[in-house]
């Protein structure tokens, strides 16, 4: 419940996560004594993070969640093979970004509805959507979205929302730099025609 999370020892952790460096958190993960106490850590200093960044892919809040609990299940699971080679949180984002893109890629193949259709529903469930508080404007640019491929979708959230640099998103996503700038050049130019479309109407 939200009121929980707002409680003064839920409000403790929250402040005790995000005073916890990454190396301290890997240290209690890879300790079986304190693994869970490091991963419950990890989770409050990370899951809102992450949250956004999958909701902006898959746009709805409970395919969010079930995005970011297969997200969380998986970090569990490797959490102690995971040997530092790359920062903490861009290992997450990889793993939370190939979850919903395997989501994604999975409705899709579901999907029997016209584009038109999936725009036209895709507005609707905004609307009726109660975790959602965003205005017509953010409604538009969320259909724009919706018209990338799942990969650049990817890459325009985390240069666009995160503002992460192109080495991080290198890191996360498996593509050369340079791929990563035409990727978000284009997608970019795509969102401005679709949205200039749109306001023309």
């Amino acid at each position: 419940m939200i009121k929980a999370s707002l409680t003064p020892k839920s409000f403790d952790l929250q402040t005790s996560a995000n005073d916890t460096t990454d190396d301290q958190i890997l240290s209690l993960c890879h300790e079986k004594t304190k693994i869970e106490q490091g991963f419950k850590l990890l989770m409050l200093k990370y899951q809102e993070r992450l949250y956004w960044h999958v909701r902006r892919m898959v746009f709805e809040h409970e395919d969010a969640n079930d995005v970011i609990q297969n997200t969380f299940i998986k970090v569990y699971k490797s959490i102690h093979k995971f040997e530092g080679k790359s920062k903490l949180y861009t290992w997450l984002y990889r793993i939370a970004t190939n979850e919903a893109i395997t989501f994604l890629n999975k409705k899709k193949k579901k999907s029997t509805i016209s584009l038109d259709n999936e725009e036209y529903n895709l507005d609707n469930q905004l609307k009726a959507d109660d975790y959602f508080d965003g205005d017509e404007i953010q409604r538009k640019l969320y259909e724009a979205l919706d018209r990338l491929p799942e990969k650049q979708k990817a890459v325009f959230n985390l240069r666009y929302f995160e503002e992460m640099s192109y080495a991080e998103m290198s890191e996360i996503l498996g593509t050369s730099v340079g791929g990563l700038k035409a990727s978000y050049h284009h997608a970019v130019k795509k969102i401005e025609i679709y949205l200039k479309g749109v306001a023309s109407e």
